[in-house]
């Protein structure tokens, strides 16, 4: 995401500063792979779909914060707004693309086309409201800061996008451990039909999953938005498929191998773009995913039976 920064440093020095500082770049740009990453798992881990329309919420989530920021307001607000605004926007899909679905029993290979036209359906919208244009934060939206330590180039954005995806992902952990509508959303994951004989309410446990992953995946839009300063209707596309990946690697359904997933993803990216060709780096990202898969074929911390969590009662 951010070049290495050489301090002229002796060559040995110097070359253990650029890894650390790609090292640096890849955990932050892992940070944001594990805000989509988790949203998306956890929707797979609870209903057994893949949602693909959680691309078209990332964008949304940029979009919100882009015409927030352009309104004269605080970037802040843009950032609330774009986690309020991907979560209700993920909630009216699970009412309108899968509930009915749901009740049919037809759920895994008709929600995904039914993702497949909502994600069709966010996008021409998107693209209507940019005219198909390229969209970028006014100068200045976040101030341009650098810090530097030990060779290693640290930019306040950098730290804020770290601070943002730690603080998330610790909200989201702290909710299904320590909370009791975690403990619903764990039980309805492991046996809906157990959890509904014991009082829970499904479509209250939907609700609040699918709030959960749009919130993460708008704010993963804000910072994918804040670090390229570019915003533009398909800019979720790519971190789909990357987010697929991602839960692939970690193991599907599983909460933890997602954020282990999308960590080693970020760093993993980050140096074969610094030290191979550029054209090499999704050949070297995917023949790594399948020596892994080899091994595991259940992903790194995945299970047979994958669920919300697994591995942890």
């Amino acid at each position: 995401m951010w070049e290495a920064f050489d301090v002229g440093l002796p060559d040995q020095a110097a070359g253990r500063a650029m890894i650390a500082q790609q090292l640096l770049n890849g955990l932050v740009s892992g940070g944001v792979y594990a805000l989509f990453a988790l949203g998306f798992t956890l929707v797979f881990g609870l209903h057994g779909i893949l949602n693909l329309a959680h691309g078209g919420v990332l964008m949304a989530g940029a979009f919100i914060a882009y015409y927030t920021v352009q309104a004269g307001l605080p970037l802040a607000l843009g950032l609330v707004l774009a986690i309020i605004g991907g979560g209700l926007l993920s909630v009216l899909l699970e009412f309108t693309a899968f509930r009915r679905l749901r009740r049919s029993g037809e759920v895994e290979f008709g929600a995904i086309i039914s993702s497949i036209g909502a994600n069709l359906v966010l996008v021409t919208i998107a693209q209507r409201i940019s005219h198909t244009q390229v969209m970028r934060f006014p100068f200045g939206t976040f101030p341009i800061v650098i810090y530097q330590f030990l060779g290693v180039r640290v930019s306040a954005l950098q730290l804020f996008m770290a601070a943002c995806s730690l603080v998330l992902v610790v909200i989201l952990t702290f909710c299904l451990y320590r909370t009791g509508a975690g403990r619903q959303i764990r039980a309805v994951a492991s046996n809906e039909r157990a959890a509904v004989l014991v009082g829970t309410n499904p479509n209250a446990v939907y609700f609040q999953t699918f709030f959960l992953s749009g919130a993460l995946a708008g704010a993963a839009g804000v910072l994918v938005g804040l670090a390229f300063n570019s915003i533009h209707f398909m800019m979720g596309e790519p971190y789909l498929l990357r987010g697929f990946v991602v839960i692939i690697l970690g193991g599907l359904g599983s909460v933890p191998g997602a954020m282990l997933g999308s960590l080693l993803f970020g760093m993993i990216q980050t140096l074969t773009i610094a030290y191979l060709p550029s054209g090499l780096t999704d050949a070297i990202i995917y023949s790594i995913l399948f020596l892994i898969l080899l091994v595991r074929p259940n992903g790194l911390l995945g299970k047979p039976a994958a669920g919300v969590m697994r591995g942890r009662r």
